[in-house]
């Protein structure tokens, strides 16, 4: 009790205090005092989704990220599609030569409105849940390490002559997390099989589709997600601190691998 000197006939409903009418906070049922409010207060904000991540209520990444590539797109439009495609895309030499932030803007360039288009269009319908579930810093890193991982895969097999843009990589990261992620708490993930299916297929058969990103930011939005679920139900800290650990590692992995790609073309 805040204020022992005052005479009250009210007790807190949540821990059977005595409070008087200053201190009283109106609640459902009765009324409770200022320290259980408070300690509602803080125990809804630790709430948490089944992998664990902090809930929220707005995708605000997904959207972020689709305004992010809306824009490039324009810029692209504005300056000349292939022009900034040759200069800041995926490109062997380019990136052996030192321009390593090729890596990820080419993440963020397409080809065309319908390649945009399909693309944003995965990412609208598969980011908002992954969000939702994940919570928004571990979605980002879900986007980003399957967007480096398909750009790592892409130098690796890829013609290093060759120039190729999109978020596809980004994008088969969160099909092959929305299969992982989905088995895990036993949902239904034909259709997301089916669409990677649809595209490993028409990756072989039209020419000029990088299937060398799509797989590799399949593998390592399967492996993020793979992370996260076998973490989720670790007790905090610990949970935070291995799971961190974890992509941190997955990271430098995939950044070693672009340096012995580095380094076997400069060889």
């Amino acid at each position: 009790m805040n204020h022992p000197e005052r005479e009250t006939w009210i007790r807190c409903t949540r821990c059977a205090e005595p409070i008087c009418p200053e201190c009283m906070v109106t609640a459902p049922v009765g009324f409770q005092c200022r320290s259980c409010v408070a300690e509602h207060q803080r125990a809804t904000r630790r709430t948490r989704t089944l992998l664990a991540g902090p809930t929220t209520s707005r995708p605000t990444v997904t959207y972020t990220l689709i305004g992010i590539c809306v824009a490039a797109f324009l810029w692209q439009l504005a300056a000349g599609v292939n022009n900034v495609a040759y200069g800041w895309g995926m490109a062997g030499w380019a990136i052996a030569s030192g321009e390593w932030w090729r890596l990820l803007t080419s993440a963020f360039l397409h080809g065309s409105v319908l390649h945009l288009a399909f693309n944003m269009y995965i990412l609208f319908v598969l980011g908002r849940d992954l969000e939702r579930l994940l919570g928004h810093a571990r979605y980002l890193a879900l986007y980003l390490l399957s967007a480096l991982g398909g750009a790592v895969a892409s130098y690796w097999l890829s013609n290093p002559a060759g120039v190729s843009v999109g978020a596809s990589g980004a994008v088969f990261g969160l099909l092959g997390a929305t299969v992982i992620a989905g088995r895990y708490l036993r949902a239904d993930v034909t259709q997301a099989l089916i669409l990677i299916g649809l595209n490993v297929v028409i990756g072989f058969i039209i020419p000029g589709i990088d299937w060398r990103a799509h797989l590799g930011g399949l593998v390592t939005g399967a492996l993020v997600a793979f992370i996260l679920t076998r973490t989720a139900r670790r007790a905090p800290p610990a949970r935070d601190t291995v799971a961190g650990s974890a992509l941190a590692a997955l990271a430098v992995v995939l950044v070693l691998a672009a340096l012995l790609r580095t380094a076997a073309l400069l060889s």
